[in-house]
Order: C-alpha cells, then sequence, then structure tokens
C-alpha cells in the first residue's frame, strides 16, 4: 500500500470519528440542556418552533392581565329598598322590605389616577338608582357624577379616590383583521376580572342600539367585531392589543350567535374624554320621540310608499307626539333632505341637530302626503 493510498485511509477514519463524536455529543446536549452544539453556529429560528411559540403567546397574555388587571373594575347598583305584604299560612300577612342591595351590572376602566372610570351609557342608564366602582384590590367607591355621551354609547364616572392606576389607551385607526386582542372584565355580573382571549374578526361593522321606554333607536357605527367570549356584565369593560393597550371598549354581543361580540373604538372614547375633561360633560342630545324601522328602495317599492323611516311607535309626551305623528306614517323627507339608509338614517340627521331646533317633516300617512312642523327637545338620559 502506498503513502497516498495510508494518508486517504487516515483521513477517512478521522472524518468519521468526527462526525461519530459531533452526533452523539448533539444528541446528549440536547437531552440535557435543550440545545445542539451546532445551534451555536448556526442557530434555528425558534418561530417555527410551535412550542415556542405557544410560550410567547401565553406570556404576552399573562403580562396584559398582570398590567391591566388593577385598572378594570366592576360598576354595581344599589337597588332601592320597596316594602313588601307578605302571607304566611301560620303567620298570616307579615309586612317586609326587599332590595337595597349591591348587585354587580357591568364593567370599566381607569383612565386617571384622581378617579375617571369609563364604561358604557346602558350600563348607568337608570338615573334613579346610585352606583358604585369596585376595584381589583376590593375597595368600594361610591360615584359621584356620571356623564352620559348622547352620541355614543359611553359614560365617564367619577369616584373620589387618588392614586388609581390608569390604563394606557391604544389607536384603534389601524387595527387588522385577525390581530390577537384580550377581554377583561366582570362575567356574568360574578366573575370579577375574567379574562378571554380571541382575534378581531370583523372592522367597520354598524349595529342598533336602542331603548322602546325611552322612545328612541340609535345606530353604532364602526364598531369592532371580535371573537373573544364576551358575556353579560362584560359591557363597558376594556377590549386590549398583545401589549395591555385598550382598543375598544366591549358594547354588545351578537344575540342567537356564538363567539360574535362588538366593542366600540377607541379613538371614539378619547374623543368623548377629551370633550369631558374640557367642558365637564357632553351636550344635550336632540330628541324626537319615534321608534322606526327604514325602508329600504326594494320594501318601499313592494309597499308602495316613499322610501324613509317607518314610525313604529310615538312616545306619548315627546316632541313628535306634540307635532302630530302617528303609528304607521313614513317621515321620507327631514327639511327637504330625503332619508335613506345610505346616508345614515333618521338618526344620523338627528344627532346632527341641537334640542330647541325646528324640523319640517314630509309624511306619508294613508296614501297622502303631509307636512309636519316639530320642534325638538332634549334627549332624556
Amino acid at each position: 500500500m502506498g503513502k497516498s493510498s495510508f494518508k486517504r485511509i487516515l483521513v477517512g477514519v478521522a472524518v468519521l470519528v468526527i462526525i461519530v463524536v459531533a452526533v452523539t455529543s448533539g444528541a446528549i446536549a440536547d437531552r440535557l440542556f435543550g440545545f445542539k452544539p451546532l445551534d451555536l453556529l448556526f442557530p434555528r429560528n425558534l418561530s417555527s418552533n410551535p412550542q415556542q411559540t405557544v410560550i410567547n403567546e401565553n406570556s404576552d397574555v399573562i403580562s396584559v392581565v398582570k398590567n391591566v388587571g388593577p385598572s378594570v373594575v366592576t360598576v354595581s347598583a344599589q337597588t332601592p329598598k320597596r316594602t313588601v305584604i307578605q302571607f304566611s299560612p301560620f303567620g298570616g300577612f307579615t309586612q317586609g322590605t326587599q332590595g337595597g342591595t349591591q348587585q354587580n351590572i357591568g364593567s370599566g376602566f381607569i383612565v386617571s389616577s384622581d378617579g375617571l372610570v369609563i364604561t358604557n351609557k346602558h350600563v348607568v342608564s337608570d338615573t334613579t338608582i346610585s352606583y358604585q366602582v369596585s376595584t381589583s384590590d376590593g375597595k368600594n367607591y361610591d360615584v359621584t357624577q356620571i356623564s352620559r355621551d348622547p352620541n355614543n354609547d359611553i359614560a365617564v364616572l367619577k369616584i373620589n379616590a387618588t392614586g388609581l392606576k390608569p390604563i394606557a389607551l391604544g389607536d384603534s385607526s389601524n387595527l387588522q383583521v385577525g390581530q390577537f386582542v384580550v377581554a377583561i372584565g366582570t362575567a356574568l355580573g360574578e366573575f370579577k376580572n375574567t379574562v378571554t382571549t380571541g382575534v378581531i374578526s370583523g372592522l367597520g361593522r354598524g349595529i342598533t342600539a336602542g331603548n322602546s321606554l325611552q322612545g328612541y333607536v340609535e345606530q353604532i357605527d364602526n364598531v369592532i367585531q371580535t371573537d373573544a367570549a364576551i358575556n353579560p356584565g362584560n359591557s363597558g369593560g376594556p377590549l386590549l392589543n398583545s401589549v395591555g393597550q385598550v382598543i375598544g371598549i366591549n358594547v354588545a354581543v351578537a344575540q342567537g350567535a356564538n363567539n360574535i361580540a362588538f366593542s366600540i373604538p377607541v379613538n371614539t372614547v378619547k374623543d368623548a374624554l377629551n370633550q369631558y375633561k374640557a367642558t365637564g360633560g357632553f351636550p344635550a342630545k336632540a330628541y324626537l320621540g319615534v321608534e322606526y324601522q327604514m325602508l329600504n328602495t326594494q320594501v318601499a317599492l313592494l309597499n308602495q310608499v316613499p322610501q324613509g323611516a317607518y314610525v313604529v311607535n310615538v312616545v306619548v309626551g315627546s316632541p313628535a307626539d306634540k307635532a302630530g305623528v302617528q303609528i304607521g306614517d313614513v317621515i321620507f323627507k327631514i327639511d327637504g333632505t330625503t332619508l335613506n339608509d345610505a346616508s345614515g338614517g333618521l338618526s344620523k340627521l338627528i344627532s346632527g341637530k341641537k334640542p330647541g331646533d325646528g324640523l319640517n317633516l314630509d309624511i306619508w300617512r294613508d296614501g297622502q302626503t303631509q307636512n309636519i312642523q316639530v320642534t325638538l327637545s332634549e334627549s332624556p338620559q
């Protein structure tokens, strides 16, 4: 055997030994320390490791909850006491009392260290009862002032407190469908600081909210749709991004559907908060006093009526009632402007008016056109 052949054999054996040692040491290091020596020279992309990705996501949620949890509050109402007469077959008639207890009705979040709290207007809509705010550390505060935004389902509560931890308000102008979100609130009015997660399912949605007793229907436009589990009691709580900034205020769920909930964008909340801080409240909202259903072009043609707002109910004593508007009327023009869904309908037009403004209504009634003059009043809270 020549020298050159012998050298080639030695080189081959040396390479084989190096490979065996590298593989063996790599396996041992991977088992003991979770990495291979070659990883030091050629780092792997950890994002391709599903387990690592899950760990990162879990860490994000845990971090958000720890940071934001102290800023989320529970809103409760003091139910009024009332005297009741009870009958027992053994004791006859007895007199007792009911009510007077605190009941959790919604959620909210702290936006200033000196006691400003944001929640939904519908959470604190009853002006005849008193409200309290409970923080995550178990402290209770009486609500001393409530300012309700007449144009949005937003209310600002004031409590006498200092040293509170305000929540960070984000930006809802650049949200993306599929973006990860976290919701925190008092689910079902019982389970405080309940955490749920999900994604943004849709943007720019429009939902209708109303109160038949108050006689108005309002359209909430440009809301965020999410599949994060939202339950009664979550109303007024924050919808958060992955870094713990508020991007929305939870407002409603779709009835009869699973995992379809809606939040008012935080930029709307910020505008309302800025207005409150500048003026100490909100301007009064104009009020007509009708419940209605907008008739689109197809429905109007089928029923041989003008396109407009079909009056379903007229609130007794309201401006519409005093002016002579009746159930079954179709309001198709206001001050010469035709009503249709594309322009936002009746609610959009009324929202641009002030209490005391006069309106000229063109009404379709029993196949004839009538003209009615009405003066708007201030909307009930």
